[in-house]
């Protein structure tokens, strides 16, 4: 009997028996069902009233809820408290309820067996249990790990792809598995399949993982090797957490000093009521009989000040805070400027929590593939033998009429395939033989496998899209990839037939950067194809190419400089003795067991020399729109923007030039490559020697290399200095993120403008923003498209999803999702912007009018014996937040703006001050707070001194409580609403209705309630009888109202001019300059890309080293059908650069492009390229 409670206490080998429910279950093993939710029926009610008493304000009220069913203490009404209470609980409940319910349904079909028939059936993806067998089609996720049964490819071949590339899967059957438990590593999987009395070795190419997306694959059948949360993917995915913003943390602190400053406050009023007692109290117990105890008369006071002093911490604080996050997430969903019409997706505020948070971002992580790029490639211009092809970009836009290059003279063209210069196609028909060598080259020197299922109906598998555009390039200009062999590679040259001998490949990798090919033509010529990166190929050329390399080197010039990626292309005729000897020391060094991999180089090294220059490629990696410009803005936003992918070094800093994250002045590149956790820390020490960094821990500064005693509770650094740091492999990563190496690469890391980190799997990723919230002390934000970057979503401050091609799992986990990386800069610089600076704004004007309104009272305790008498009337207090301020606030909180959004837009640098928390601080609570005692003193000295010793116009006397309490009330209600005009920057319909309409409303109300019908109905509630009519006639009283609302807003004034004459801040200066424009918004900007660079090392590339040895091998190619070839090598998603030529493109999912699309350089670029122009 197998021992189950020890397995399940200690799970340490998986053993499944393959479509046996009822033998699985008996493990217990997890279902697929994936909870992205926060709450369930069961924990909704505990969790979210846990959550919501986290803000200390909700405790208060609820200890002052208890305090008021005390009559001795409570000289207001229970129910005063309690309506509010339930009120902001019942309405933050369902608002939180509303944002955690997602829900999706993903069906999939299962095989169910019934004795000795497997039935196929449609089963839900959560209902899926570990053991079932899944069919999957075509383009379908795999929201499971499965183990490769049979597929519709040649011997059980699937292509997956994920964020990183697409993989080639081998399947084989299986009945019994014993494998590894559940753990996070992608890169490992270790089992093994028995069948019958033989045993088969499982590995990570057996395994298909969750997140990825079946590819150019009819169907394939797999086993369920771990499901929902022990999935490989969930293992590297982080917890659901409750996000708060910064204002929120902000806000809890600010109430603990609240707390403080009421306890301090009824302090010094017990102790007044307790000498008041002891000096004045005893002579009116004629007229108010009471106990002569001071200590218990002063213990109830201090109480019952507690209960009048509550409005100093408003409950309606938070309620109007969740209406304002509501209102503003509104405006994000109906945002037209963010609706992406081609896929019909607009922009959705998730969360309604967060939204002030978008206005202090300081780091972005992003990931890469789908969420900068279009994982297209297009052939956009060429140079062979010292001639430049390709229409210039800039001319292109200049041409009323563009005519498509004709390839109907080619049956196998590409119908999707575009290209503008006719040049080129009439120097292939006139036989040139330098441009027929060229797209030979092409058509032979790579690793792309082609399948032929209709005749002419020619499909690329290609490892990467690079390889894919220039073989389809080649195929347009005639010489066609048909099919391929493990010995031959089988072309169509301008309709002929011919099939080359493949003799060797030399495969590429990250050292060589270039890969080349040996075959032997038809007539038994010999000859070596290579291409690779400029700077590789040209240290191996011939010398009499000396005159055509300053050629070629001017046109990579060009084509670096508009951001193309660039290869070389170079061929060598070979001595059949010569080679047949160097064939022999291969094949002797490719079977030897030490050395096996110098000895190949070396070989390589020696036949790859004295090659002769072909010419140029230069391929245009397609950004998504807008990216480069999205960046620019950001950055003058001092948002830094960190690259976090899974991709190889070459492909992330091709897309880093390519969108303007990575520039050419940037010369100081620190790269990362280390396999050890020495090597590792040595680099890191090193770079910091370099650049003589130094990390600031509280007052001291540490040197380079110096250990620490301490963890820093936050990492301070010099100048940024111009340069880029690139973390370039798994290992590295893994040693750069443990405990005691962290803050070497953090501080190397801040000290760069860009950092890209490459090959980190989804929990580093979260590793790596974790990092910078616990030292850098910043709001972050991460940005995917996919399910490895779940963690870093949940991690981050802000998550944002795209909706893109990797599905909806990123989006899901997200607090905000759209469709394109461009909409990044409305969410932040728009619409972020003016909801910090909106709920900003309403704070202050929040604290000052009720910290105004309650410091009256605290005032007028001194002249009433501190006996807990309210200065205004009851009905006055009931209505000041609900009814008097309520609505001016919420209008200035969602329509308020300093400037519109295209301004927003056009001045980036106006995010700066949110990033610094300019608007909302601890000393900008203290301002408020000291402006509202100023205030205060003036709003109750003012009528107390006014009304002192008066009389009314018939001669009576005016200096009753009942008329100061009314004048008070009239002179602070004048006073805020003043105020807050002052405050609001932008005057809308609905401002002035509220500002003015509440005016009138105090006005209506008090009149009402002071009339004699009321106080007929409820005597002790409408005492103030005909209060209204005989005060507010006197013109005295008017005088007092104006003068208290000018004193009140005149320091304020004085000091918003003085301030913006002498130090004016951002803002200032760009609304000067709006109000001195006739436009209401900057016009688009329309400039040209035009600059030139001296980079040319942005060569395309970027597959894996290994793929040489597999097509030669033959291990998975058709061997019968030499016609037809499946196309079976891993297709790598690869970075894209804004598409602004006219060349036909590659996509390895298939995806077609569109031709006609023109995108616009930006402000960044036209500058760089007149300052380049300049030398």
């Amino acid at each position: 009997i197998y021992n189950f409670s020890l397995y399940f206490l200690l799970e340490v080998e998986r053993k499944i028996r393959a479509n046996d429910r009822e033998f699985n279950s008996s493990f217990k093993y997890a279902t697929n069902s994936i909870k992205t939710s926060k709450y369930n029926p069961f924990t909704f009610l505990p969790l979210n009233l846990f959550e919501q008493f986290q803000r200390i304000a909700n405790a208060y009220f609820l200890f002052l809820l208890i305090l008021q069913v005390i009559p001795a203490i409570s000289s207001l009404s229970w129910f005063t408290t309690v309506v509010p209470l339930v009120l902001v609980l019942t309405v933050t409940a369902a608002k939180d309820a509303t944002d955690d319910i997602v829900s999706t349904h993903i069906t999939c079909d299962y095989i169910q067996q019934t004795e000795d028939l497997f039935i196929l059936c449609s089963e839900k993806w959560m209902n899926v249990q570990v053991g079932d067998i899944i069919k999957l089609e075509n383009n379908q996720f795999v929201t499971a790990d499965l183990l490769l049964l049979s597929s519709s490819e040649p011997l059980n071949l699937v292509y997956i792809e994920t964020h990183c590339c697409v993989y080639v899967c081998a399947a084989i059957s299986n009945t019994f598995v014993y494998c590894e438990p559940p753990n996070n590593r992608l890169d490992r999987f270790m089992g093994t399949l028995t069948f019958g009395t033989q045993k088969y070795s499982l590995d990570n190419e057996r395994v298909l993982l969750r997140g990825c997306t079946l590819r150019n694959t009819d169907w394939c059948f797999g086993l369920v090797l771990f499901a929902g949360p022990e999935t490989k993917l969930m293992q590297n995915c982080g917890k659901s957490t409750f996000k708060r913003t910064s204002i929120d943390r902000l806000m809890n602190v600010l109430v603990l000093f609240i707390f403080g400053l009421l306890a301090l406050m009824c302090i010094i009023l017990a102790v007044g009521n307790g000498i008041w007692e002891n000096h004045a109290g005893s002579k009116f117990n004629a007229f108010l009989p009471r106990e002569e105890n001071t200590a218990f008369s002063a213990f109830l006071t201090f109480w019952s000040y507690i209960i009048i002093l509550n409005t100093v911490v408003p409950i309606s604080l938070y309620v109007s805070m969740e209406v304002i996050r509501l209102g503003n997430s509104y405006y994000i969903n109906w945002d037209r400027n963010m609706y992406h019409a081609r896929t019909d997706t607009p922009a959705e505020a998730r969360t309604t929590t967060l939204n002030e948070e978008l206005g202090q971002i300081k780091y972005i992580f992003s990931d890469k593939t789908g969420t900068l790029t279009q994982n297209i490639m297009t052939f956009n211009k060429c140079s062979i033998n010292g001639k430049s092809y390709g229409q210039n970009q800039f001319h292109m836009h200049q041409l009323l009429i563009i005519f498509i290059v004709d390839f109907s003279f080619n049956r196998l063209a590409d119908p999707k395939f575009f290209f503008y210069d006719h040049t080129l196609v009439e120097a292939i028909k006139l036989g040139l033989p330098d441009v027929h060598a060229f797209f030979r080259l092409l058509s032979l020197c790579h690793t792309v496998m082609a399948e032929e299922k209709n005749e002419g109906d020619l499909v690329y598998q290609a490892q990467s899209p690079d390889e894919g555009a220039l073989v389809t390039a080649a195929r347009n200009f005639g010489f066609v990839f048909r099919s391929r062999s493990p010995e031959t590679v089988t072309i169509e040259e301008m309709g002929i037939q011919r099939s080359y001998e493949l003799l060797a490949i030399l495969d590429f990798n990250n050292v060589r950067k270039r890969m080349s090919v040996i075959v032997r033509n038809p007539e038994g010529k010999l000859s070596l194809y290579c291409k690779g990166a400029d700077t590789i190929i040209y240290e191996r050329l011939h010398p009499s190419c000396s005159e055509l390399m300053k050629v070629s080197t001017e046109h990579l010039n060009e084509f670096a400089g508009e951001g193309l990626r660039t290869l070389v292309l170079a061929y060598k005729d070979l001595d059949e003795e010569y080679f047949s000897e160097w064939k022999q020391r291969h094949h002797e060094s490719s079977v030897a067991l030490e050395d096996r991999e110098e000895n190949l180089e070396k070989l390589y090294e020696e036949i790859e020399k004295d090659m002769m220059l072909i010419g140029a490629t230069a391929i245009e990696d397609k950004l998504q729109d807008g990216v480069s410009h999205t960046i620019e803005q950001l950055t003058k936003a001092e948002i830094k923007i960190w690259v976090l992918t899974g991709d190889k070094q070459e492909t992330a800093e091709n897309i880093g030039y390519s969108c303007n994250l990575l520039r050419e002045e940037m010369n100081d590149v620190f790269f990362v490559a280390a396999n050890s956790p020495e090597e590792v820390r040595q680099e890191l020490s090193g770079s910091g020697r370099k650049r003589k960094w130094r990390l600031r821990t509280g007052d001291k500064w540490t040197q380079p290399g110096e250990k620490m005693s301490f963890s820093p509770l936050w990492v301070q650094l010099q100048r940024v200095k111009a340069s880029y740091f690139l973390l370039g492999s798994l290992c590295s990563q893994a040693f750069a993120l443990e405990s005691n190496m962290e803050l070497e690469f953090l501080r190397t890391a801040c000290m760069c403008k860009t950092v890209i980190c490459c090959r980190v799997t989804p929990l580093q990723k979260a590793q790596v923003v974790e990092l910078v919230k616990k030292y850098k002390k910043a709001v972050t934000l991460a940005i995917g498209d996919g399910a490895n970057d779940v963690s870093m979503i949940k991690a981050a401050h802000i998550g944002v999803g795209i909706s893109g091609q990797e599905g909806m799992q990123a989006v899901l986990s997200s607090d905000f999702s759209f469709a394109q990386f461009r909409f990044l800069q409305c969410l932040l610089l728009v619409h972020g912007r003016w909801s910090y600076l909106r709920m900003c704004k309403f704070l202050r004007y929040f604290f000052y009018k009720n910290f105004t309104f309650t410091f009256v009272h605290f005032w007028y305790a001194f002249f009433c014996g501190f006996s807990a008498q309210t200065v205004y009337d009851e009905g006055f207090i009931t209505l000041y937040n609900l009814v008097y301020t309520a609505l001016p606030v919420l209008g200035m909180s969602l329509f308020d703006q300093d400037v519109n959004a295209g301004w927003s837009l056009e001045y980036p640098q106006l995010y700066v001050p949110g990033q610094l928390s300019q608007y909302f601080s601890k000393r900008a609570f203290m301002m408020c707070a000291l402006h509202s005692c100023y205030s205060s003193l003036v709003l109750f000295f003012v009528p107390y001194a006014a009304t002192y010793d008066t009389v009314r116009d018939d001669g009576k006397h005016g200096a009753d409580y009942q008329s100061f309490a009314l004048i008070t009330q009239t002179c602070l209600t004048v006073t805020v609403c003043v105020q807050l005009g002052l405050d609001l920057s932008y005057w809308t319909v609905v401002n002035h209705l509220f500002v003015w309409g509440s005016l009138g409303m105090f006005f209506i109300l008090t009149f009402t309630m002071y009339t004699d019908g009321l106080f007929r109905l409820r005597p002790s509630s409408f005492a103030f009888i005909g209060t209204a009519r005989n005060c507010l006639n006197q013109p005295n009283v008017w005088l007092t109202v104006a003068l208290t609302a000018i004193l009140c807003v005149l320091p304020v004034v004085a000091y918003r001019f003085f301030y913006s004459q002498i130090s004016p801040t951002i803002n200032d200066k760009v609304r000067y300059k709006v109000r001195q424009m006739k436009e209401p918004s900057p016009r688009p900007r329309r400039t040209r890309l035009t600059r030139r660079s001296t980079r040319r090392s942005g060569y395309a590339f970027s597959h894996a080293h290994g793929y040489g040895d597999l097509v030669t091998s033959g291990r998975f190619l058709r061997r019968h059908a030499p016609a037809r070839s499946m196309g079976l090598i891993p297709t790598g998603r690869s970075p894209g650069f804004k598409p602004t030529g006219r060349s036909a493109g590659y996509s390895p999912v298939g995806r077609e492009q569109n031709p006609k699309q023109k995108v616009e350089p930006t402000s960044l670029q036209m500058f760089r390229a007149v300052k380049d122009a300049s030398f």
